[in-house]
């Protein structure tokens, strides 16, 4: 049920799970009760489709950061780190917020507010804007719907007409931007990592401060950041 589930990230009906796990209506209501008080599934507010909850977004993320496979990733981002000369994360979707599964620094900075395991808005981030911008028509206008955004500083895209212009923008061209829309001085590109099937599956940025590489300069690194990804892709066990 799990698995069906999180398969449809637009969420999916009783009658659909019921088809799904070849179970009756009654079974698969039960199950679902027990899945929704623990924190696994939730309920579209005012709908009758089933999504991932927050704590199984959650316990996803906890099993990706402990997985084996991190030490590969690791060597890949240093790797990058080395060849661009920046700061480069890997981050996956975490119920309404971006999981830093892994961070490698160019250089240490006093003062850090993002490490690994961090949790970033969606929509104040290159990475949590790809995301949102690969997300199916409905559940991006229920997030828009429904998760409050906060102006972190002047240039964080809070209108939702400035956000969709933006998700329509990275739809086209393939990658992601942030210029200083969560932090300030900092800017930052993304890519996505892609499962075998075409599912974005993670994403991996590269940062800098504004004052030293500019955001059209990080955009030169679109083909080392391509190059990773599709390596990362690899470790992802998908």
């Amino acid at each position: 049920m799990l698995d069906a589930i999180t398969e449809r990230p637009e969420g999916v009906t009783l009658a659909e799970l019921c088809r799904a796990v070849g179970l009756p209506k009654p079974t698969v209501f039960r199950i679902l009760s027990t899945l929704e008080q623990d924190g696994l599934v939730a309920r579209e507010p005012g709908q009758r489709r089933f999504l991932a909850g927050t704590r199984l977004a959650r316990l996803a993320g906890s099993v990706l950061i402990g997985s084996p496979q991190r030490a590969a990733r690791r060597a890949i981002l240093e790797e990058l780190v080395e060849t661009v000369g920046e700061t480069c994360n890997l981050t996956v979707p975490n119920g309404h917020e971006v999981l830093y599964l892994d961070r490698v620094e160019a250089e240490p900075r006093p003062g850090q507010r993002v490490r690994q395991g961090s949790s970033l808005p969606l929509y104040a981030a290159a990475t949590g804007k790809l995301f949102l911008s690969e997300m199916p028509s409905r559940a991006r206008e229920r997030f828009t719907r429904q998760v409050p955004r906060v102006p972190y500083t002047s240039h964080t895209l809070v209108e939702c007409a400035a956000l969709e212009k933006d998700l329509c923008q990275i739809r086209r061209r393939g990658y992601a931007t942030d210029q200083e829309e969560y932090l300030p001085g900092r800017c930052c590109v993304a890519v996505a990592v892609r499962a075998s099937d075409s599912r974005i599956v993670a994403a991996l940025s590269v940062e800098a401060a504004v004052g030293r590489t500019p955001l059209s300069e990080l955009v030169e690194f679109l083909p080392q950041l391509t190059s990773a990804a599709e390596a990362i892709a690899g470790t992802m066990e998908v």
